[in-house]
């Protein structure tokens, strides 16, 4: 086998910027906006939460409501231009997870074994 360094690797492999610009749509650059924007926003969240458990401060739960609702905002023009309703992903997740709990109750072993990735 031949021999490459991570940095190689990563040259050889990784798609070209211009080449992407050159070939981004207006869809595509919509949905890297929101995808974007979910990540980011999630981050924040995240980092919210973090001060209240790791940092034992208050939890701001003005600015949970807050980045919440930033993950709404993108989710929506996500779901919008993708052509996806609320409705469709919220029964998605009933589904996945009314069979991974069929119990409908968690338990650590529901959780490991993902019954619903299970082909069959």
């Amino acid at each position: 086998m031949n021999q490459i360094t991570h940095p190689e690797l990563v040259q050889a492999l990784a798609k070209d910027g211009d080449t992407i610009a050159r070939e981004l749509t207006g869809d595509d650059a919509h949905n890297l906006h929101m995808a974007v924007g979910i990540a980011g926003e999630a981050g924040e969240l995240l980092d919210a939460v973090k001060k209240a458990v790791i940092y034992r401060k208050p939890l701001d739960r003005e600015n949970v409501i807050e980045e919440l609702g930033d993950l709404e905002f993108y989710m929506e023009g996500l779901r919008a231009r993708l052509g996806i309703t609320r409705e469709e992903t919220l029964d998605a997740n009933i589904n996945k997870l009314s069979k991974r709990y069929h119990s409908l109750s968690y338990t650590d072993s529901h959780a490991q074994e993902r019954a619903d990735k299970v082909a069959g």
